[in-house]
């Protein structure tokens, strides 16, 4: 699907990318990372790169979505790699790009349909882009609870032991997380209607 943009409306366009892009940048650091590097300033250092390549930019909303996950994964690998010694542990780009893919692989599966209109895809990105915002409005620990069980794919088990607590607990963070994520996602297609 083309997308033709005036230069103000190119900003405003990519800044519906920001919070999806914080998403996929969480769900790719590790949480001895997680307090060292500012996923805001990452977030906005992509989404400028991105204003800044405006005559490059791809039109097609796909090719929009790809290009700024790059650049994440560029903008995130240069971050980490200020935090570490040269000579230890060298993040790997292609791993992280590859991470990210599939982070937003997840993420579009979770909200996957059967259609492949362009329609149905603007309407499939717009939903993601309303989950990525959804997700920033459910208490901390449920939404880590959903980001690490439902979109980084870890057993509830695993889930448990990154969060700290009994798996049992988890899967009660996971279940009010999801009710309160169906209640916000309802809330906004009627606000939208």
């Amino acid at each position: 699907m083309e997308i033709n943009l005036a230069l103000g409306d190119l900003g405003r366009h990519l800044d519906s990318f920001r919070e999806y892009l914080r998403l996929l940048a969480r769900l790719q650091l590790r949480p001895n990372l997680a307090g060292k590097i500012d996923l805001s300033g990452v977030v906005q250092q992509t989404l400028f790169e991105a204003y800044q390549a405006r005559s490059r930019f791809p039109s097609d909303a796909d090719r929009q979505a790809a290009w700024l996950r790059r650049a994440l994964a560029n903008n995130l690998t240069d971050e980490i790699r200020k935090l570490r010694p040269k000579a230890k542990d060298r993040v790997k780009e292609r791993s992280l790009e590859q991470a990210l893919e599939a982070s937003s692989s997840r993420l579009e599966s979770w909200l996957a349909s059967e259609e492949s209109t362009p329609g149905h895809r603007a309407i499939h990105k717009e939903q993601l882009l309303q989950l990525a915002d959804a997700l920033l409005r459910l208490p901390d620990d449920q939404r880590q609870a959903v980001e690490l069980h439902h979109l980084q794919g870890l057993s509830l088990a695993e889930t448990g032991l990154c969060m700290g607590r009994s798996r049992e607990a988890v899967a009660g963070l996971v279940f009010r997380g999801l009710k309160t994520l169906r209640a916000l996602l309802n809330e906004k297609r009627g606000q939208s209607t």
